[in-house]
């Protein structure tokens, strides 16, 4: 498989779960990564800062660049891929994996959450595409990869959660749009989802979910460095399932990226 050696990767959240881990995959080929993260200082709920994130991005053989930043806050995403540019020379990935969450109704949901949802997930990922873009269209192979699902207008994902279901689909949208506006330039602008629950410390605060029928957040690192190690010529527009891109890598065998191989998985939002 290509590698992502000497590239430079500018991933949102990657201070733990599947930011970190695309990090880490990235980090074993030799790339750069700025870690572009809010967490600068250990949190008891969600373990994993910027800087614990570099220090494992150098352990597995990258460059590492701590980056505290609110994709909320257009000035700090602005000085994050500065600081970026200046440390590594240039931008030739952006990830957006950042993302918040809240899964309730209409009635049980404060206008802080709906707002803070809007704001990191598809106003963020529009912004730190904006911010990325006019050094992505300078580099040789520019991908931009967002964690979103296929768009849908299904009611069935709509009526449980319509606050979260806009923020995610914002980001599907997002990168349709951006797809058609900068795929014909050559940067490869496409989407990846799992197709079943990951197991992440953020999941795991959520009720109800047993992590014992999820993946790892190592089959979305293996499919996002098959992406992303891919011509980006021609390559955009594309919404992405995970076991699918590793099928096509030849990868069929995902036993390993259960968390429990004896449980049934269980399947991830937004796919029928």
């Amino acid at each position: 498989m290509a590698s992502l050696q000497g590239k430079t990767l500018f991933i949102t959240g990657a201070s733990r779960g599947i930011g970190l881990a695309i990090a880490l995959r990235a980090a074993r080929d030799g790339a750069n990564v700025a870690i572009a993260a809010k967490s600068a200082v250990p949190n008891p709920k969600l373990p994993g800062t910027i800087h614990s994130a570099a220090d494992a991005v150098t352990a597995a053989g990258g460059q590492a660049l701590a980056l505290q930043c609110d994709i909320r806050e257009e000035d700090q995403v602005r000085a994050a891929v500065a600081a970026t540019v200046d440390t590594f020379g240039g931008i030739d990935i952006l990830v957006n994996n950042a993302s918040a969450i809240w899964l309730r109704g209409t009635l049980e949901t404060p206008m802080k959450r709906f707002d803070l949802m809007q704001q990191v997930n598809s106003r963020g990922s529009f912004l730190c595409a904006q911010a990325c873009l006019p050094h992505l269209l300078q580099a040789p192979n520019p991908h931009i990869l967002t964690l979103a699902p296929p768009p849908s207008l299904d009611p069935k994902w709509w009526g449980p959660h319509t606050g979260y279901t806009l923020a995610k689909m914002g980001m599907s949208f997002v990168t349709l749009g951006l797809a058609a506006e900068f795929g014909p330039q050559g940067v490869a602008v496409n989407a990846l989802w799992p197709r079943t629950i990951i197991a992440t410390d953020a999941i795991n605060m959520i009720p109800g979910v047993d992590s014992a029928g999820c993946r790892t957040p190592e089959i979305l690192a293996d499919a996002a460095h098959a992406v992303l190690t891919r011509q980006a010529a021609g390559f955009s527009g594309q919404f992405l399932l995970d076991d699918e891109v590793l099928a096509q890598a030849g990868i069929t065998d995902l036993g390993r990226y259960a968390v429990d191989p004896s449980r049934p998985l269980l399947p991830d939002l937004f796919l029928d």
